[in-house]
């Protein structure tokens, strides 16, 4: 499944017409998610990749627009995603995707916003060492129970003992 950006200009605008009007959309799924202050709605609408989609996109089959809309703690929030894809698949698969792909750009973006680990100009192996390194620091922060990152971050960053501590902790088996 591909994403399409606003800055791919002429791809974003011809999916995107295709979603506006009263134009016929074959497929429809729709989700909600009430968890960690969000109350979430997603709408997935697909159609049959239009000819002239698909012949400069060989293999595409469907075009796809997901929204998602409600709130993340009291405020309104809503936003609107476009993709390609090659799978052939019903809506709600479809729909799923999407949210598994969303929920690792999450992860992504936690790794950035708080580690700035795009910022970082690691090379050869340092990249590999210093993600691995990460990982297991916000792993350990999941895990000591932390439910905000940054919190954790703030709270043995400047402790040794309490982050040895962490290292040390075995994890409790799930109750499932």
């Amino acid at each position: 499944m591909l994403t399409v950006k606003a800055n791919q200009k002429t791809l974003h605008r011809q999916i995107r017409s295709q979603f506006q009007g009263k134009r016929k959309i074959p497929f429809v799924a729709t989700d909600h998610e009430i968890s960690h202050g969000r109350a979430i709605t997603w709408t997935l609408r697909a159609k049959q990749a239009p000819p002239h989609i698909a012949e400069t996109w060989v293999g595409t089959s469907w075009i796809v627009e997901v929204t998602a809309s409600g709130s993340r703690v009291g405020k309104p929030f809503q936003a609107q995603h476009l993709f390609l894809t090659s799978l052939r698949t019903t809506p709600q698969a479809l729909l799923q995707l999407v949210r598994d792909r969303w929920s690792i750009e999450g992860w992504h973006w936690i790794r950035d916003t708080q580690l700035h680990e795009d910022a970082h100009r690691y090379r050869g192996n340092g990249a590999g060492v210093m993600a691995t390194l990460r990982t297991a620091a916000l792993n350990l922060l999941r895990l000591a129970g932390f439910q905000s990152i940054r919190g954790g971050m703030q709270a043995v960053m400047h402790d040794i003992t309490a982050l040895l501590a962490m290292a040390r902790r075995r994890s409790q088996p799930d109750p499932c």
